[in-house]
């Protein structure tokens, strides 16, 4: 397998275990504390729910590689979103005592990357409308 293949594999899987990170800390939290939250900041508290779980289960989506492009195309909505409406008054950096959007922009370029890159590496989606210039 060439090496772009593994690095695109490799940024696939630790992405994914980074949102399901965030998604478990959210079930955690208890996801009425997290609507709590959302509403608290001015968004609909429903949508708390729907970030939980678009977290939790697209990560281990990405970790098994299965639509890893269309869970890139809602994560990079998702981070738009949340440095729309939460992160962007704050700086790039944060304000001193709330983070930034850096790590949100992060999150973006990687989804970005797995949205564009033609490469699958290994995984699910593989096996799924692999064109004999994938690899």
């Amino acid at each position: 397998m060439p090496k772009a293949s593994i690095i695109y594999t490799v940024v696939r899987i630790l992405f994914g275990v980074l949102f399901l990170i965030h998604g478990i800390a959210k079930l955690q939290m208890g996801l009425g504390n997290v609507a709590s939250w959302f509403n608290s900041i001015g968004l609909p508290g429903g949508l708390g729910y729907v970030v939980a779980w678009l977290e939790l289960i697209g990560g281990v989506l990405l970790i098994v590689g299965f639509a890893t492009r269309y869970i890139s195309i809602v994560y990079i909505v998702l981070m738009a979103g949340a440095i729309i409406s939460v992160k962007l008054p704050l700086g790039l950096l944060g304000d001193g005592k709330a983070a930034g959007f850096e790590l949100e922009i992060a999150y973006l370029l990687i989804a970005l990357f797995l949205t564009v890159e033609p490469k699958k590496g290994w995984g699910i989606d593989r096996l799924f409308g692999a064109s004999p210039n994938a690899s």
